[in-house]
Order: structure tokens, then C-alpha cells, then sequence
């Protein structure tokens, strides 16, 4: 007998709740940027949606499930379903609403199956989903949709990620609006309309001025800029098909508190095409730590990894994998993350591994002009066995004095740098293999800059859970034109520092920096306090403030220490979820949080 499905009970692989933020990329598409469209053209793209746009739907598990109120017509297509396309993330979305809104009525497995079915047939291609991929890597940085116009009306309440992740024809559209506008009706007021009466004073130019209403503005340049049919879907699903990715991958990344990383994961084919197991071995080059994971994948539309690792079957270690892979099956890329908003996570390539020698990683970012006997780390695959000083190669001025070991996986060697090596980003040769910029040559720590340049927690501990935000110092040199944050500036590596916190004086008495928690003077690691009025605070009220973090750095060569500092905004938990994005790998468990 079937049952409702509620939220958070569509067992997919991993959870990775979503909400709403400004996230960024710094790679909007050029088609994102294009002029806004009038709306005749749209509605004669609409008319051209019903006879040519829209794919049949094969699935009886679609049909069956959903066919009660999407009906079909005589091409086999679905009315909204066969109209629009998007990521699982998005199609995971749509199911939950149904259950929780509509009462539809699913299985979990039935609903696993239909998301695959629907993401592979009516998704996105790599272009379509690069721009925005931050959405579904779940990065908090800013970001600036190009269009004021689209980005008031909808990045008001959810991320133009979310947006941007869409493809449907004009009329789908229009129903989407149509829907935010029955769902949420006070939106019409807020941001969907305009405000007062018309306005009749022409412009500068001696142009009538734009009356439209925001939500039509919008929709002027929405579909034109996210069409339903694409030269990118139409080429990437006739030759789409299941990537062949089983076998030895070299991984290599940085943990943002923990660093760089390297290692290696087995990827083995599971029960489908699709479907992965995988087994991670991690190294943190910092600490030393090593880590080992297991985990389950799903492939989506023959690019889009969703998975999920933990390490010895611990559900407290799970890590969620969002990550891209590339049309040649020769890499891997994208973020692995953790927390209860997704915030703790570390940037990640693999490369597959052959039989040639592969550059993963140096355990450090730089070198100092004058250093005399520096020891150095070189992580890799396939080096080998026997390796002499001449066979690794950093460039003019950098001598490599002899390798103190070496084996298939890392090489120790002893370096001088001399006293008037070029400055800058040098290439590393090793047995023949390159790795670009692996180190960078610099005379002096000029500053240093704390990382995010900005962060936002949340209060939680009690009745909801809490958002950390984590810190890293990053060295930087002027460069050649000696002033600090120009184009030629040399980033150096993260560097230790002390860790604290200062007042963002805001108002007069303002005295946020005694509740709103507090950070790890040795990690910057921050940790909000806990949720809820506080009765030790003036008015009752809750541990929510703006501080500053600030990170000083001292030099080994006793030189003034250097410091810098970011703004932290610690903020309420968040008491409401408009979305929930939970996709990942072959059965386990999901749902939101």
C-alpha cells in the first residue's frame, strides 16, 4: 500500500538541506548576461513551445506515479513534467513538494527512480550546469546577478542559483510565477508588483518610462536566458551515455582549517551503469592525518556525482560529494562537505590515475629567497623508483641540493633558493611531468588576509542545530610593483596565527562580542552560542551580533607580526526551509534536517 511521502523521507543518498543565501560564481555565462528581451518575442516563443518543445515520457514508473494529475497528450508528453528541465537537486525538490503540498502519494524507491529517470532525460548539460554549479556544491560566497531586474524578484527569498538551474519553455515560465503567486500571494505586494501608480515622467532620454511590473521585467529576461530547448542540451544528450570511471584516482584539494589534502580513491563499479562504490584514502599534508572512507555514488545525466562517504559506517562522519565529472573520464571535481548547513567542506580534484607519473600536490605554496637547505614534499603517483636531483625541476635559481628519499607516491628533497631568484609562480618537472605554479618564489611576507573575507553562523545547540564558521590566514607578497592588493600580488599559503575576536561597533554600548560565542585561537574555528532569548542580555534578547575575527600572524624571521582582520554576522537559526535539496547515490538514508 502506498504512503504519503513527508519531507525529509525520500531516501536518497545524502542530505544536504538548502536555504536560502546569496551564492556566487564568478563565471556567469554569457547567455546569463544577455539583454533582457521584450515580451512579444516571449509570446511568440510560448506558441512555439506547444507544437515544438517538450519530451515524451517514457517511464511507466513516471507515468503511473504521476500520471493521476499530469496528463499526457497525444506526443507522449506530460503537461508541466515533460516542460522543463533541471538538476536532481531541482527534480528531488518538485517530488517533495508534491508529497508535502499536494499529497501525492510515493514510495521512496518509486521516488529514486523517477528523479534518476527525470535528471537524465530532462537535465542539464555540463555547460548549462558550470555557471551555477555553487547551488548545488552548497557555497556560501556573494554573488551578483547581472540582472537587477530578475535578482530582486526572485533573489528575495532563495539564491539565483536556484534560478539559473532551470530550463523551461515561456509558458512554464509564466507558471512558475503563476505558482509563487497562489502558494505565496503576499508576494505580489513584497516583490512581484509594482508599487503606487504608474509612473509618467519620462526619462533622461526622453523615453517613456517602464511600467511592467517587476515579475514581468523578470520574466522578459528569464526566458529567452534559461529556453527550454539549448545547443548545449540538444549536443550533450545525443552523447550522453554512463561514464566509465571505475578504477585508481589520485585526489588532491584544500580543507579550509585543515589545509591541503592528497591521497587516493578506488572507484568500483555497482549494481547499475551508474551507480559507484568508493574507497578514500586522504592525507591532510599540515597535520599529517590520515583519513579512510567509504562511500556510494550516483551518476546523473552521465556528469553529476552525488554521493556520500563516512568513515567506518559512522552516519557522524558522513560527508556529502557534489562534483562534476569531465567529458573525458580523465578528472573529477567539485566539493565534499559536512555540517548542518552544509557549511564545513573541502574543494576537490581526481585525476585519474594511468601508468605516467602524476603531480598531486607540494606541501607548501612557496619558498624564500636565501633559504639554504629548505626541505620540501612532493606528493604524486607513479614516481620512480630511483630519482636523482636532476630529474626534479623547479626552474632557474632554485637548486635542488638531493632527494633524502623517494618511493611511488612521495619525493623528499632539499632545495636552495638563491638570493636573487626571480620572484613569482614557478613550474615543477618531475621525471618529465609537469605541474603548474607548484611553487612560489617571494622575498618577504608582506600581509596577510583572513579567509572568507566575510562569514556568517548561526545560533543553535538547543532546539536548532548550529552553523559554524571556519577562518584561515592566507601570506601574501606585494609582487613586483611592491604595493599590497594589485593584480601582480603572490599568494603565499595559509600561515598560523592567534585567533580572536573584536567588537563591530554598530551602535553606542554595543556589547555583541560578550554572547554571540567564540572562536579557537589556535583553528579558527568559530562557535556560536546557543539559541533563544538570553536573560542575561539586555531586553531578553538573543545571542545574535556582528563582530570582527582577526587573525595576527608572526613572521619566523622576527619580523612585526602582521594582522588582518573579517567581519562574522551571527545570526538566528534558520526557522524556515523553502527548499530541500537531497540527492545523492544508490538507496541509504536521506532526508532534511
Amino acid at each position: 500500500m502506498k504512503r504519503i511521502l513527508p519531507v525529509g523521507v525520500v531516501a536518497l543518498l545524502f542530505s544536504s538541506a538548502v536555504f536560502s543565501r546569496q551564492l556566487s560564481a564568478s563565471n556567469v555565462s554569457s547567455a546569463a548576461q544577455a539583454p533582457a528581451a521584450q515580451a512579444p518575442a516571449a509570446s511568440a516563443a510560448a506558441a512555439r513551445d506547444a507544437d515544438t518543445d517538450g519530451v515524451p515520457i517514457t517511464n511507466a514508473k513516471v507515468k503511473s506515479v504521476c500520471g493521476g494529475c499530469h496528463k499526457t497528450d497525444d506526443k507522449g508528453r506530460m503537461s508541466r513534467i515533460s516542460f522543463r528541465r533541471t538538476t536532481p537537486e531541482g527534480w528531488q525538490e518538485t517530488i517533495r513538494r508534491m508529497a508535502t503540498l499536494n499529497k501525492a502519494e510515493i514510495e521512496p524507491t518509486d521516488a529514486r527512480e523517477i528523479v534518476k529517470y527525470l535528471a537524465d532525460n530532462l537535465g542539464l548539460s555540463p555547460e548549462e550546469v558550470k555557471p551555477a554549479a555553487f547551488e548545488v556544491e552548497r557555497r556560501l560566497i556573494d554573488f551578483k546577478y547581472p540582472n537587477t531586474d530578475v535578482e530582486g524578484v526572485c533573489a528575495s527569498c532563495h539564491s539565483m542559483g536556484r534560478v539559473m538551474l532551470q530550463r523551461r519553455t515561456a509558458k512554464e515560465w509564466d507558471l512558475v510565477v503563476a505558482m509563487h503567486r497562489g502558494y505565496y500571494p503576499l508576494v505580489d505586494g513584497q516583490v512581484f508588483r509594482r508599487g503606487g501608480p504608474a509612473n509618467t515622467t519620462p526619462g533622461p532620454d526622453g523615453r517613456a518610462p517602464d511600467n511592467r511590473h517587476p515579475m514581468d521585467k523578470a520574466l522578459a529576461h528569464i526566458k529567452p536566458t534559461f529556453p527550454f530547448t539549448t545547443a548545449e542540451w540538444t549536443n550533450w544528450s545525443a552523447t550522453m551515455r554512463s561514464p566509465r570511471i571505475a578504477g585508481e584516482w589520485m585526489v588532491s584539494g584544500m580543507e579550509p582549517g585543515e589545509g591541503a589534502l592528497v591521497g587516493t580513491v578506488t572507484i568500483a563499479a555497482g549494481a547499475t551503469a551508474d551507480e559507484f562504490t568508493t574507497r578514500e584514502t586522504i592525507k591532510y599534508l599540515k597535520s599529517g592525518r590520515t583519513v579512510s572512507r567509504e562511500g556510494r555514488v550516483m551518476v546523473y545525466t552521465g556528469h553529476q556525482w552525488r554521493g556520500r562517504s563516512m568513515v567506518g559506517g559512522n552516519a557522524d562522519t558522513s560527508w556529502r560529494e557534489v562534483m562534476s565529472v569531465d567529458r573525458d573520464w580523465q578528472s573529477i571535481s567539485g566539493r565534499w562537505f559536512r555540517g548542518d548547513y552544509d557549511e564545513l567542506g573541502a574543494d576537490v580534484t581526481l585525476t585519474r590515475l594511468g601508468r605516467e607519473t602524476t603531480i598531486a600536490a607540494v606541501d607548501r605554496m612557496s619558498a624564500r629567497r636565501g633559504a639554504t637547505a629548505d626541505t620540501i614534499r612532493i606528493y604524486g603517483a607513479n614516481f620512480p623508483s630511483s630519482l636523482a636531483a636532476k630529474d626534479i625541476d623547479f626552474g632557474r635559481g632554485i637548486t635542488v641540493n638531493r632527494v633524502v628519499t623517494n618511493d611511488a607516491t612521495t619525493i623528499t628533497a632539499e632545495i636552495a633558493v638563491a638570493a636573487d631568484a626571480t620572484v613569482g609562480a614557478r613550474d615543477l618537472f618531475v621525471a618529465g611531468t609537469l605541474r603548474k605554479g607548484a611553487l612560489t618564489v617571494y622575498d618577504k611576507i608582506d600581509y596577510i588576509k583572513v579567509t572568507p573575507g566575510w562569514g556568517m553562523a548561526r545560533l543553535g545547540g538547543v532546539v536548532f542545530p548550529k552553523q559554524f564558521a571556519q577562518f584561515d590566514a592566507m601570506a601574501f607578497s606585494n609582487g613586483n610593483d611592491g604595493k599590497p592588493d594589485t593584480k601582480d600580488d603572490l599568494p603565499l599559503g595559509l600561515v598560523d596565527a592567534a585567533w580572536s575576536l573584536e567588537e563591530y561597533a554598530a551602535t553606542y554600548g554595543d556589547d555583541d562580542l560578550k554572547f554571540v560565542g567564540g572562536i579557537n585561537e589556535k583553528t579558527g574555528l568559530f562557535t556560536p552560542a546557543v539559541d533563544g532569548p538570553n536573560p542575561q542580555r539586555s531586553g531578553n534578547r538573543n545571542n545574535v551580533g556582528d563582530v570582527w575575527v582577526v587573525a595576527v600572524h608572526q613572521p619566523a624571521n622576527g619580523a612585526p607580526a602582521l594582522r588582518s582582520r573579517a567581519q562574522l554576522i551571527v545570526t538566528v537559526p534558520l526557522y524556515q526551509r523553502w527548499d530541500f535539496s537531497t540527492v545523492g547515490g544508490p538507496g541509504g538514508p536521506g532526508g532534511s534536517r
